[in-house]
């Protein structure tokens, strides 16, 4: 699991579309669950940052999108569109369109500007207040950088598994909330 750490950071740090040449799927598997792995790590270094955000009064962690989702769906609805409709949707958007640049510093604007964007759009999970609005960046900071590693997936291997792999972290995610009676 190092050694794929290893990789996506450096893939990240210089991102190129060179795809990965091996296909056994052994291989795939293996590397899919590492970045899983890697992903919900990502998540959950990030959670007591969340929880001083929320003891300090700046922001309710409560008045989140999925607290309104819960109010307004039924659980296998709310696994439906977390799990399928928002992984396929958002990949689509945010992960397909970055191998179609052509030359490698094309392609590392892509890349970039498309891992931020899909952490920006993760606000509007918040309802907008100036607080919001200047904690952004650690807000959507998890989303950053699984976005990168959504990123790095997709141009290893092929945008069915960035969908792949967002499912699941959220499916992980969405069925910790669920197990801990949160939803």
């Amino acid at each position: 699991m190092k050694e794929t750490f290893q990789k996506a950071i450096a893939f990240i740090k210089k991102p190129t579309k060179e795809k990965d040449s091996n296909t056994a799927l052994t291989y795939r598997f293996k590397i899919f669950f590492h970045l899983l792995t890697i992903s919900i790590l990502t998540g959950f270094v990030f959670s007591p940052l969340f929880v001083i955000i929320e003891q300090l009064g700046w922001i309710d962690m409560e008045d989140h999108a999925i607290d309104e989702m819960m109010k307004q769906f039924t659980k296998p609805v709310i696994l439906f569109l977390t799990i399928v409709i928002a992984p396929v949707f958002e990949e689509l958007i945010f992960r397909a369109p970055i191998t179609l640049f052509k030359s490698n510093k094309a392609f590392r604007i892509g890349f970039y500007s498309f891992t931020i964007l899909f952490a920006l759009i993760h606000i509007t999970n918040y309802t907008i207040t100036t607080n919001v609005i200047l904690l952004t960046p650690l807000l959507v900071a998890p989303q950053l950088f699984v976005g990168a590693y959504f990123g790095y997936i997709r141009t290893k291997f092929h945008l069915g598994w960035s969908m792949l792999l967002h499912a699941a972290y959220n499916a992980f995610f969405i069925l910790i909330a669920i197990s801990f009676g949160t939803i």
